[in-house]
């Protein structure tokens, strides 16, 4: 199981011939549902086209101009998947999508090297890794990193790529592995022989990805923040290469909106959100007593008037504008139908006898676009249409009941 891809990772284009050929289905994703769709899966002699595994993603590009949809590994084949068929016993042009291969480069690279001195400085073993579109983690045998212990390691990682450390990659038939080689265990399919990915002076692993011939390739490596992970374990977050360059350049442009929105330097940022959020907690607290208040006068009109129904909206209320209103009329014999909130985005309680609430309830509800539930002498839901035309629909269906 060694490939072309693997023999030079960096070779963005190659030929080879068409082994086989044959219709199949795979499952893709279609406007944000999975679907199986009829596709090709194409044998070739060997490939530059890394099918996933070891944590890595597969790459993508073109055969003789067709797509690559996706590219598999099985036993000791690579099976690609093309939109179009290719002809038996022709040969082939492959390109791949360099950036993607350029990126998970890195990122692979970045793993190991991460995993090295994670476990040389403090103990920290390795279970998996995920090499994610915009961030990748890597899974730890431990409780908790401290923020001492990732500064750590990030310094150390970076001193090891500004000494342009050599990334050697050798091929090794069964017994002859050496003793040192760090292993998670071969697939079970695996067949025939086995590389081995030499960091100089840090780390030799078993492994089947593409990766950088020197640690200068990666630049530079972020350690992001860490997650609490499964049966005690936890989740390092990482970027590498490119990547960092992409979240600072992100950074910064958020950075510059800021700066905009809040007339401050960056320096001042946070203390001017702070304030605005104890601003905006005080804000909301007036808000609601104020809302209370209306709720209380809205509820003597209401008492002053004794109608038989009553239908109250507004527009910026909420839960506890209609709870104050329900319990300032909660001794009145009336029907009342109160709807807060904006059009799209509402909702609405129904107060009366339980004859009146079952019949009318889900019928008002209906009209207003909602989905609710009623329970002796209350309807309540989430509703989706507050405009005018819905309210008088919902007006209309209380009048005709009273009349």
């Amino acid at each position: 199981m060694v490939f072309e891809c693997q023999k030079s990772p960096y070779k963005k284009e190659f030929t080879s011939k068409v082994v086989s050929c044959s219709p199949c289905q795979i499952e893709r994703l279609v406007q944000g549902k999975k679907e199986k769709v009829q596709v090709f899966e194409v044998l070739l002699e060997d490939t530059v086209f890394f099918p996933e595994g070891g944590g890595q993603p597969d790459d993508r590009g073109f055969l003789n101009g067709i797509p690559v949809l996706q590219v598999k590994r099985r036993g000791k084949d690579a099976i690609h998947f093309l939109q179009d068929s290719l002809d038996v016993g022709t040969l082939a042009t492959g390109v791949i999508d360099w950036e993607r291969r350029w990126d998970h480069m890195q990122q692979h690279s970045g793993q190991h090297v991460i995993t090295a001195i994670a476990d040389a400085s403090f103990g920290f073993k390795t279970t998996s890794w995920w090499l994610g579109e915009s961030v990748s983690h890597i899974e730890l045998d431990t409780v908790n990193v401290t923020d001492a212990q990732l500064k750590t390691i990030e310094s150390q990682v970076n001193e090891k790529i500004r000494e342009a450390v050599s990334v050697e990659v050798k091929v090794y038939e069964g017994d002859a592995i050496p003793d040192q080689v760090r292993s998670r265990g071969l697939p079970d399919d695996h067949v025939g022989p086995v590389r081995v990915v030499t960091i100089l002076g840090v780390d030799s692993n078993m492994c089947c990805g593409t990766h950088v011939s020197n640690l200068s390739h990666l630049q530079f490596i972020k350690l992001l923040y860490t997650e609490k992970g499964k049966k005690n374990k936890t989740n390092l977050f990482f970027i590498s290469g490119n990547r960092v360059l992409d979240y600072i350049n992100r950074s910064l442009d958020r950075e510059r909106q800021l700066t905009k929105i809040l007339k401050n330097g960056p320096e001042d940022h946070v203390d001017l959100a702070n304030k605005l959020q104890a601003l905006v907690k005080l804000s909301q607290k007036t808000l609601q007593t104020l809302m209370k208040e209306l709720a209380v006068v809205q509820a003597e009109k209401i008492k002053s008037e004794k109608p038989k129904f009553a239908i109250v909206h507004r527009k910026d209320g909420d839960a506890d504008y209609a709870s104050a209103l329900i319990s300032e009329l909660a001794s009145e014999a009336i029907t009342l139908l109160i709807t807060v909130g904006e059009d799209n985005n509402g909702q609405m309680t129904l107060i009366g006898q339980e004859d009146v609430v079952s019949s009318l309830g889900p019928k008002i509800c209906s009209c207003l676009a909602g989905k609710g539930a009623g329970k002796g002498n209350k309807f309540q839901a989430k509703v989706t249409q507050l405009n005018p035309s819905a309210r008088q629909e919902a007006e209309t269906i209380l009048r005709d009941y009273f009349q």
